[in-house]
């Protein structure tokens, strides 16, 4: 089987070999980049609010660090419930209270909503190795949402940072019925001052 491949591959002439393998590089960062506007564009806006991140850990490069009010929850019903360990998939079940939205149940899989209630789905990166066996999940979770970056003009972090460390950096994000989501505007003090183009 593997001699045959080689054979097939062998038989295409390089500037065409090179030019397919070129071909499917740009498919796949234009799906990625299509996934990333349909999440923008389709998905149900919820606003959180950031928490202050250790000094030690600001700005790298030129996006800044977040964390949420939602990344440190409770594990709930999900306590002593089976898990993958580190990076177990869990679906955090959002709804409204204020300004922003906030976790009201985590779940190992995606649940029914009900009327202004949003299912956004993260990682547990702690609290999914409790147990004799370390594959419980604990009483408290560490959940990534993949927002946790968000790039910036250069030279315009630092500010920001002292902002998000003082309460004032929010964010509105666009979550996909998938649950997928990403950071659509930043806002400080309740005003946007960036905004992810809709391409």
């Amino acid at each position: 089987m593997i001699g045959v491949l080689r054979t097939l591959l062998s038989s295409i002439p390089r500037p065409i070999f090179f030019a397919l393998a070129a071909l499917i590089q740009v498919v796949l960062v234009g799906l990625m980049v299509y996934d990333r506007v349909r999440v923008l564009r389709e998905g149900s806006e919820v606003t959180l609010q950031t928490r202050p991140v250790d000094p030690r850990d600001l700005l790298r490069g030129d996006y800044v660090v977040l964390t949420y009010d939602i990344t440190n929850l409770p594990a709930g019903d999900l306590k002593d419930t089976p898990s993958q360990g580190r990076g177990t998939p869990v679906f955090v079940k959002l709804a409204r209270k204020g300004d922003f939205y906030e976790a009201v149940s985590v779940h190992a899989a995606p649940v029914p909503v009900a009327d202004g209630e949003v299912l956004i789905r993260g990682r547990a990166t702690g609290g999914a190795n409790c147990g004799s066996t370390h594959r419980l999940f604990c009483e408290r979770l560490h959940v990534n949402y993949g927002i946790e970056r968000y790039f910036v003009p250069q030279d315009e972090g630092k500010a920001i940072e002292r902002s998000r460390n003082e309460g004032q950096v929010s964010v509105v994000a666009s979550v996909a019925p998938s649950g997928r989501a990403a950071i659509k505007r930043l806002l400080l003090g309740g005003k946007p001052v960036y905004d992810e183009p809709k391409f």
